[in-house]
């Protein structure tokens, strides 16, 4: 499964790419307005940190303005990945970039029919957002689950990424079902590492060296 990073925060994304755990980034508007800079340098800066592919988002709502704004995202560098939402004119976009070889993500999917039609639209990634669907009482994991076995009854080639991922638990579920991709917040990944045997473990043999009084090199 890919690791994206849902963060417009360049210096996290660096921190993790260090890593080599790191895949790609995902972004939003909210996102970027958190980082308080301008939209476009951010994506660019994000493009030269990671080879990986980097959603930044459209927001004109209406065909013609998502196309108009999605020329500006893709020139920015090959690696761009235009995000579009999961609406009629969302689709449509879709399609056009898709078929002129731009890399597209089809965001705030919420029901495997959206999947289905974004699938058929052909994106690169569609995004189900598990989180938001499990605050309304709706089963997000579940969400995968159905994509999952839609996909593989028609062989779509559209990746599935899990998006709205809160916890630790949220990638563990993902991973065993074979979702594509998870983007999470930085502090989710870093959690992934976290175990408190671990920390024991460390710990336990740390005292025993120090008591031994030797040293590497």
């Amino acid at each position: 499964m890919k690791f994206f990073v849902d963060t417009a925060d360049t210096n996290d994304i660096r921190e993790l790419a260090d890593t080599g755990l790191l895949d790609g980034v995902t972004t939003n508007p909210s996102l970027i307005h958190k980082s308080g800079r301008d939209f476009l340098e951010v994506v660019r800066e994000i493009c030269s940190i990671t080879p990986g592919p980097v959603s930044a988002e459209v927001v004109a709502l209406d065909h013609d303005g998502m196309m108009r704004e999605a020329e500006i995202l893709r020139r920015i560098a090959d690696n761009v990945a235009v995000k579009v939402p999961l609406t009629i004119d969302g689709l449509k976009t879709c399609k056009a970039l898709t078929d002129d070889g731009t890399m597209v993500n089809v965001t705030l999917c919420f029901s495997a029919n959206q999947a289905l039609l974004a699938a058929k639209a052909g994106a690169t990634f569609v995004s189900p957002f598990v989180g938001r669907h499990d605050d309304i009482g709706f089963d997000g994991m579940g969400l995968i689950s159905d994509i999952r076995l839609i996909y593989d009854n028609y062989d779509f080639a559209t990746e599935i990424l899990v998006a709205s991922v809160r916890h630790p638990i949220h990638v563990l579920e993902s991973a065993k079902m074979g979702a594509d991709v998870m983007t999470a917040p930085p502090s989710v990944i870093r959690a992934l590492v976290k175990h408190p045997l671990t920390d024991k473990g460390i710990e336990g043999f740390m005292a025993d060296w120090a008591k031994s009084g030797q040293q590497i090199g």
